[in-house]
Protein backbone atom coordinates (compact mmCIF):
# COMPACT_ATOMS: atom_id res chain seq x y z
CA UNK A 1 0.00 0.00 0.00
CA UNK A 2 2.93 2.19 1.19
CA UNK A 3 5.04 2.28 -2.20
CA UNK A 4 1.50 2.44 -4.43
CA UNK A 5 0.23 5.31 -2.71
CA UNK A 6 3.97 6.89 -3.22
CA UNK A 7 3.60 6.78 -6.98
CA UNK A 8 0.76 8.76 -6.99
CA UNK A 9 1.11 12.30 -8.17
CA UNK A 10 0.38 15.05 -5.37
CA UNK A 11 -3.37 15.53 -6.57
CA UNK A 12 -4.30 11.66 -6.69
CA UNK A 13 -2.95 11.04 -3.19
CA UNK A 14 -4.94 13.59 -2.02
CA UNK A 15 -7.90 12.23 -3.40
CA UNK A 16 -6.94 8.77 -1.76
CA UNK A 17 -6.54 10.16 1.73
CA UNK A 18 -10.22 11.55 1.08
CA UNK A 19 -11.56 9.03 -0.21
CA UNK A 20 -10.23 6.39 1.84
CA UNK A 21 -12.50 6.37 5.22
CA UNK A 22 -14.01 3.51 7.24
CA UNK A 23 -17.39 1.87 5.60
CA UNK A 24 -20.05 3.43 8.37
CA UNK A 25 -23.74 2.20 8.87
CA UNK A 26 -25.30 5.39 8.29
CA UNK A 27 -28.56 4.69 9.77
CA UNK A 28 -29.73 8.17 10.49
CA UNK A 29 -29.87 8.63 6.84
CA UNK A 30 -32.08 5.54 6.36
CA UNK A 31 -34.03 5.07 9.65
CA UNK A 32 -33.21 8.53 11.56
CA UNK A 33 -34.27 11.87 11.62
CA UNK A 34 -32.65 11.97 8.02
CA UNK A 35 -34.79 9.15 7.09
CA UNK A 36 -38.41 7.22 7.47
CA UNK A 37 -38.04 7.78 11.45
CA UNK A 38 -38.96 4.52 11.76
CA UNK A 39 -35.88 3.61 14.39
CA UNK A 40 -36.67 2.19 17.34
CA UNK A 41 -34.30 4.36 19.44
CA UNK A 42 -35.96 7.92 18.17
CA UNK A 43 -38.21 7.25 21.86
CA UNK A 44 -35.16 7.23 23.93
CA UNK A 45 -32.57 10.20 22.27
CA UNK A 46 -35.20 12.20 20.38
CA UNK A 47 -32.62 13.01 17.62
CA UNK A 48 -29.67 10.90 15.92
CA UNK A 49 -27.02 12.96 17.15
CA UNK A 50 -27.64 12.21 20.82
CA UNK A 51 -27.55 8.57 20.12
CA UNK A 52 -24.17 6.14 20.78
CA UNK A 53 -24.21 4.81 17.40
CA UNK A 54 -23.78 8.38 15.98
CA UNK A 55 -21.28 9.37 18.49
CA UNK A 56 -19.32 6.10 17.67
CA UNK A 57 -19.13 6.99 13.31
CA UNK A 58 -18.08 10.61 14.56
CA UNK A 59 -15.46 9.56 16.65
CA UNK A 60 -14.02 6.69 14.28
CA UNK A 61 -13.82 9.40 11.34
CA UNK A 62 -11.50 11.60 13.53
CA UNK A 63 -10.01 8.67 14.95
CA UNK A 64 -8.80 6.65 11.84
CA UNK A 65 -5.54 6.16 10.43
CA UNK A 66 -4.09 9.17 7.98
CA UNK A 67 -2.51 7.58 4.99
CA UNK A 68 1.46 7.33 4.59
CA UNK A 69 2.96 10.72 3.43
CA UNK A 70 -0.68 12.23 4.50
CA UNK A 71 0.87 15.44 6.54
CA UNK A 72 3.95 15.83 3.74
CA UNK A 73 1.12 15.65 0.78
CA UNK A 74 -0.71 18.93 2.42
CA UNK A 75 2.32 20.63 3.48
CA UNK A 76 3.18 21.05 -0.41
CA UNK A 77 -0.12 22.01 -1.28
CA UNK A 78 -0.19 24.86 1.36
CA UNK A 79 2.78 25.89 0.22
CA UNK A 80 2.08 25.61 -3.18
CA UNK A 81 -1.02 27.84 -2.36
CA UNK A 82 1.12 30.43 -0.70
CA UNK A 83 2.37 31.35 -4.36
CA UNK A 84 -0.75 31.68 -5.93
CA UNK A 85 -2.77 35.27 -6.78
CA UNK A 86 -5.65 35.72 -3.93
CA UNK A 87 -7.43 38.59 -5.94
CA UNK A 88 -6.24 41.13 -3.00
CA UNK A 89 -2.54 42.06 -4.06
CA UNK A 90 -0.34 40.39 -6.66
CA UNK A 91 1.26 37.53 -5.09
CA UNK A 92 0.87 37.85 -2.01
CA UNK A 93 -1.05 35.48 0.80
CA UNK A 94 -3.78 37.59 2.62
CA UNK A 95 -4.11 36.37 6.28
CA UNK A 96 -7.18 36.32 8.26
CA UNK A 97 -6.45 38.61 10.36
CA UNK A 98 -6.32 41.16 7.87
CA UNK A 99 -10.03 40.42 6.41
CA UNK A 100 -13.71 40.53 7.90
CA UNK A 101 -16.47 38.40 6.89
CA UNK A 102 -20.19 40.52 6.61
CA UNK A 103 -23.28 39.78 5.72
CA UNK A 104 -24.95 42.43 3.06
CA UNK A 105 -28.44 42.94 3.12
CA UNK A 106 -30.62 45.95 1.90
CA UNK A 107 -33.06 48.38 3.65
CA UNK A 108 -35.25 50.38 1.18
CA UNK A 109 -32.40 51.69 -1.32
CA UNK A 110 -29.39 51.36 1.26
CA UNK A 111 -27.09 48.24 1.29
CA UNK A 112 -25.98 47.84 4.47
CA UNK A 113 -23.35 45.54 6.33
CA UNK A 114 -22.81 44.37 9.37
CA UNK A 115 -19.85 41.54 11.06
CA UNK A 116 -20.56 37.93 10.70
CA UNK A 117 -19.17 37.76 14.12
CA UNK A 118 -22.68 38.93 15.39
CA UNK A 119 -24.68 37.01 13.13
CA UNK A 120 -27.18 34.50 14.87
CA UNK A 121 -29.13 33.45 12.17
CA UNK A 122 -31.20 34.40 9.03
CA UNK A 123 -35.15 33.13 9.39
CA UNK A 124 -37.97 33.87 7.06
CA UNK A 125 -40.61 36.36 8.32
CA UNK A 126 -42.81 35.30 11.82
CA UNK A 127 -45.62 36.26 13.82
CA UNK A 128 -44.89 40.34 15.46
CA UNK A 129 -46.83 40.54 18.77
CA UNK A 130 -46.95 44.12 19.52
CA UNK A 131 -46.44 45.17 23.19
CA UNK A 132 -49.20 47.51 24.73
CA UNK A 133 -47.73 51.25 25.21
CA UNK A 134 -44.54 49.97 24.74
CA UNK A 135 -44.13 49.40 20.58
CA UNK A 136 -43.24 52.60 18.52
CA UNK A 137 -41.70 53.24 15.39
CA UNK A 138 -38.41 51.75 16.73
CA UNK A 139 -39.44 48.99 19.13
CA UNK A 140 -41.90 47.05 16.68
CA UNK A 141 -42.31 44.32 19.19
CA UNK A 142 -41.19 40.61 20.33
CA UNK A 143 -40.96 37.03 17.93
CA UNK A 144 -41.05 33.59 19.09
CA UNK A 145 -38.01 32.46 17.45
CA UNK A 146 -37.30 28.73 17.91
CA UNK A 147 -38.53 28.42 21.23
CA UNK A 148 -36.93 31.98 22.50
CA UNK A 149 -38.48 35.59 22.53
CA UNK A 150 -36.41 38.31 21.31
CA UNK A 151 -37.17 42.31 20.84
CA UNK A 152 -37.67 43.09 17.08
CA UNK A 153 -36.41 46.79 16.24
CA UNK A 154 -36.41 48.58 13.26
CA UNK A 155 -33.05 49.32 11.98
CA UNK A 156 -34.82 51.76 9.05
CA UNK A 157 -36.34 54.61 11.50
CA UNK A 158 -32.95 53.90 14.14
CA UNK A 159 -30.89 55.00 10.86
CA UNK A 160 -33.44 57.27 9.04
CA UNK A 161 -33.77 55.41 6.20
CA UNK A 162 -36.73 55.65 3.87
CA UNK A 163 -38.89 52.66 3.54
CA UNK A 164 -40.47 51.78 0.33
CA UNK A 165 -42.98 49.43 2.25
CA UNK A 166 -44.07 49.25 5.55
CA UNK A 167 -44.52 46.03 8.00
CA UNK A 168 -48.17 45.22 9.04
CA UNK A 169 -48.77 45.69 11.95
CA UNK A 170 -49.27 41.95 13.20
CA UNK A 171 -46.94 40.19 10.79
CA UNK A 172 -43.76 40.85 8.57
CA UNK A 173 -44.22 40.26 4.88
CA UNK A 174 -43.21 37.29 3.33
CA UNK A 175 -40.78 38.53 1.02
CA UNK A 176 -38.86 40.29 3.63
CA UNK A 177 -36.49 38.37 6.11
CA UNK A 178 -35.40 38.52 9.75
CA UNK A 179 -31.73 39.09 10.69
CA UNK A 180 -30.97 37.71 14.30
CA UNK A 181 -27.78 39.69 15.37
CA UNK A 182 -26.22 40.06 19.34
CA UNK A 183 -23.83 38.35 21.39
CA UNK A 184 -24.60 36.28 24.32
CA UNK A 185 -28.26 37.51 25.74
CA UNK A 186 -27.97 40.39 23.81
CA UNK A 187 -29.46 39.62 21.14
CA UNK A 188 -31.91 41.72 18.28
CA UNK A 189 -34.00 40.77 15.44
CA UNK A 190 -33.87 43.08 12.55
CA UNK A 191 -36.44 42.91 9.46
CA UNK A 192 -34.57 43.63 6.21
CA UNK A 193 -35.46 43.87 2.55
CA UNK A 194 -33.27 41.93 1.00
CA UNK A 195 -30.29 39.66 2.11
CA UNK A 196 -27.54 39.48 -0.72
CA UNK A 197 -25.10 36.87 1.44
CA UNK A 198 -21.95 36.97 3.12
CA UNK A 199 -18.47 38.23 1.70
CA UNK A 200 -15.19 38.66 2.96
CA UNK A 201 -13.16 41.67 1.97
CA UNK A 202 -9.61 42.93 3.31
CA UNK A 203 -9.52 45.85 5.73
CA UNK A 204 -8.08 48.06 2.72
CA UNK A 205 -10.98 47.79 1.06
CA UNK A 206 -13.06 50.03 3.59
CA UNK A 207 -13.50 53.73 3.42
CA UNK A 208 -14.14 55.87 5.33
CA UNK A 209 -17.56 57.89 5.60
CA UNK A 210 -18.44 60.87 4.24
CA UNK A 211 -19.47 63.48 6.85
CA UNK A 212 -23.15 63.41 4.90
CA UNK A 213 -23.33 59.68 5.71
CA UNK A 214 -21.97 59.81 9.00
CA UNK A 215 -24.70 62.68 9.85
CA UNK A 216 -27.78 60.93 8.18
CA UNK A 217 -27.25 57.94 10.03
CA UNK A 218 -26.18 59.25 13.57
CA UNK A 219 -22.60 58.25 13.19
CA UNK A 220 -23.74 53.84 12.74
CA UNK A 221 -21.58 53.71 9.61
CA UNK A 222 -18.27 52.39 10.56
CA UNK A 223 -16.84 52.12 7.13
CA UNK A 224 -17.99 52.34 3.42
CA UNK A 225 -16.93 49.40 0.92
CA UNK A 226 -17.72 49.05 -2.46
CA UNK A 227 -19.36 45.75 -3.86
CA UNK A 228 -21.00 44.88 -7.14
CA UNK A 229 -20.30 48.64 -8.00
CA UNK A 230 -22.68 49.46 -5.45
CA UNK A 231 -21.92 51.27 -2.26
CA UNK A 232 -22.26 49.26 0.99
CA UNK A 233 -22.46 50.90 4.76
CA UNK A 234 -20.79 49.06 7.40
CA UNK A 235 -22.26 49.24 10.63
CA UNK A 236 -20.63 50.22 13.58
CA UNK A 237 -22.69 46.92 15.63
CA UNK A 238 -21.26 47.97 19.52
CA UNK A 239 -22.49 51.59 18.90
CA UNK A 240 -26.01 49.87 17.49
CA UNK A 241 -26.44 47.59 20.46
CA UNK A 242 -25.58 50.43 23.05
CA UNK A 243 -27.94 53.00 21.45
CA UNK A 244 -30.84 49.56 21.68
CA UNK A 245 -30.45 48.93 24.89
CA UNK A 246 -29.89 52.52 25.98
CA UNK A 247 -33.30 54.06 23.90
CA UNK A 248 -35.40 50.58 24.61
CA UNK A 249 -34.73 49.73 27.65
Amino acid sequence: MESSFNSLTKEEAIDVAIVEIPTLDDCWNRIGVMGDRTCGELKRVIHCRNCEVYSAAGRSLLERTAPPDYLQEWTDVLADNASLNTGIGEGTLVRAADTISVIIFRLGNERLALPVSILQEVTPPCNLHTVPHRSDDLFLGILNIRGETLLCTSLSHLLGLESIAEPDSTSLTSTRRLIVAGRNQNKWVFPVDEIHGIYRFHLDEFKEAPVVIAKAAETYTKGVVTWQNKKVNFLDCELLFYTLNRKIF
